[in-house]
């Protein structure tokens, strides 16, 4: 193990980091925030300190000249990417709540855990919060919170691979293992190029959502923030009712539309760029993902017609005394909005909130909980098993009950034209199964670690049901955010003490980087060598 190259590395994470909050306290100071507002001191010690350590891991960790990355190597930077890659990102925070002399949100980043969850799930792009009220916190670590999934949407490391020629050949294998989805599938041959293409294209989009959503009337600030978030399929937005606070149908259209686009895999992109439409429209796993989304969105509009609403801002429609729809219920125009709106962000994982789904019918509280398994498609910035995955898993199964009464028929699996190899078979039901198993552990976790009634780091006196539990669990390992119960649209995870949030933490940081590259840290044999 070269762990030299590897700690350079870390370094160079370190700097990346160090640079981002530069470039926030910049920001934040030319829209007229005072050079010693509590946010700038933390912004810019954080940036000195970060950026510090990331010399020093730089200049120790040379390696010797002609070393390349190995497999192991890509591994542990990977992961060690995001385990310490949250240590660094939750500084701010923490360096705010001891500068500020208000209470609210420096209350509870008083606890270095709530720190670090929350910088985890924005560099997971999971988008679940410890914050109670999202409005008391500052511009500056609203923007760096934003920046945090923006960063982790396409993958810093795929971001190290675009800028640092010195990965050389090993950056194959870096990229790799970073990627989403059951298989590697490159856009051009060199991988340095094909991810300078993917940031391109990410960027271009993220600037298009910005631009949109300032035209129909949300604020600059808001607009940026809600573009990389909606980009990165993260959901952290600069207000506590979610998207319900800007109240309009095109800001919801807007931000579906790129929600949506955040969940495809990005590979296709580059092919539409190039002319490839055919690709485009042959890609079978992107006809499932739009027909779930669209089948979704039917059955949950069809729940809600006649009923009432309840906006993530607080808002009842639909009620006798609601000014819409009312007092028959909600029309199927406000149905279909609000269940549209709701079935992407659970199925891109992206978690915007506009309907408290948590008091919709049971059924279309399953039909949210169905989506948060299947999440978007592989290649892209979403969580989720995947619709690829899913979609083999449901064929292997059906594949296997065929052989009960027809054991001599052959039947090869296709996922469009490709035959589903024994490899892959195998891959994704053990993908599965480990995501079933750590799922379970989440929940068994979450209920002893918060079994009664106890004190969560918001300082409020807590207890956890089975469905908060088991949601919870669900919620961080497919990077979701959003679940039922004590974590719904609109509540948050300031509930939960230190160690649950630990356990969600490593959740959230197993889910993005689909769980081999943490797993393989607890693997004994994986420190020998040899």
């Amino acid at each position: 193990m070269n762990y030299r190259f590897v700690v350079q590395q870390l370094g160079l994470l370190a700097l990346v980091l160090a640079g981002a909050m530069v470039l926030v306290a910049v920001a934040v100071m030319l829209s007229g925030t005072a050079w010693r507002s509590p946010e700038m001191v933390a912004m810019t010690t954080s940036a000195g300190i970060v950026g510090a350590i990331g010399f020093v891991l730089q200049a120790v960790g040379r390696p010797r000249e002609g070393v390349t990355l190995g497999r192991r190597e890509a591994l542990l930077l990977v992961g060690m990417t995001w385990l310490l890659g949250a240590v660094a990102a939750g500084l701010p925070y923490w360096l705010w709540a001891r500068f500020s002399v208000e209470g609210g949100a420096a209350h509870v980043f008083m606890s270095p855990m709530a720190c670090y969850f929350e910088a985890m799930s924005g560099l997971t792009t999971t988008g679940a919060t410890v914050l109670a009220d999202v409005d008391g916190l500052p511009r500056g670590l609203l923007l760096w919170r934003s920046l945090t999934h923006w960063l982790g949407g396409l993958g810093i490391v795929v971001l190290f691979v675009a800028v640092l020629p010195s990965l050389g050949v090993g950056g194959k294998r870096l990229f790799a293992a970073e990627s989403t989805g059951p298989t590697k599938q490159g856009v051009r041959p060199q991988v340095r190029e094909t991810a300078r293409a993917l940031w391109l294209i990410y960027v271009g989009l993220t600037l298009a959502a910005a631009v949109l959503l300032w035209s129909l009337g949300m604020p600059m600030f808001d607009a940026v923030n809600h573009a990389m978030s909606a980009l990165s399929t993260g959901g952290f937005s600069t207000r506590t009712a979610s998207i319900a606070a800007f109240d309009s149908a095109w800001i919801d259209a807007v931000l579906i539309v790129f929600m949506v686009l955040g969940g495809i895999n990005f590979a296709l992109y580059y092919r539409l760029t190039r002319g490839d439409v055919g690709d485009l429209l042959a890609d079978r796993e992107l006809r499932w993902y739009l027909g779930i989304i669209v089948a979704a969105t039917a059955a949950v509009t069809a729940l809600l017609v006649g009923g009432s609403i309840v906006t993530t801002a607080g808002r009842e429609l639909g009620s006798v005394a609601s000014d819409v729809d009312a007092p028959d219920g909600v029309g199927v125009f406000t149905a279909f909005r609000y269940a549209a709106f709701s079935v992407v962000a659970i199925q891109t994982t992206t978690g915007f909130g506009t309907s408290d789904f948590d008091l919709w019918p049971f059924k279309g509280q399953m039909v949210i909980v169905a989506l948060m398994v299947v999440g978007g498609c592989a290649g892209s910035t979403s969580g989720g098993i995947k619709v690829v995955r899913m979609v083999t898993t449901i064929k292997v199964l059906a594949s296997e009950i065929g052989r009960v009464f027809r054991p001599a028929k052959v039947r090869p699996i296709r996922f469009g034209e490709a035959t589903v190899t024994a490899e892959v078979r195998q891959s994704t039901l053990a993908y599965v199964l480990i995501v079933g198993v750590l799922w379970v552990v989440g929940v068994v976790g979450l209920m002893l670690l918060e079994g009664g009634w106890r004190v969560g780091v918001d300082g409020g006196v807590h207890g956890v049901d089975f469905q908060t539990a088991a949601t919870a669990s669900f919620a961080t390992l497919n990077n979701i955010g959003p679940g039922l119960g004590g974590v719904g649209p609109t509540e948050h995870y300031g509930g939960f003490g230190p160690a649950s949030m630990m356990l969600m933490s490593v959740l959230m940081a197993m889910g993005r980087l689909e769980l081999f590259a943490i797993l393989v840290l607890f693997v004994p044999s994986f420190w020998r060598r040899g």
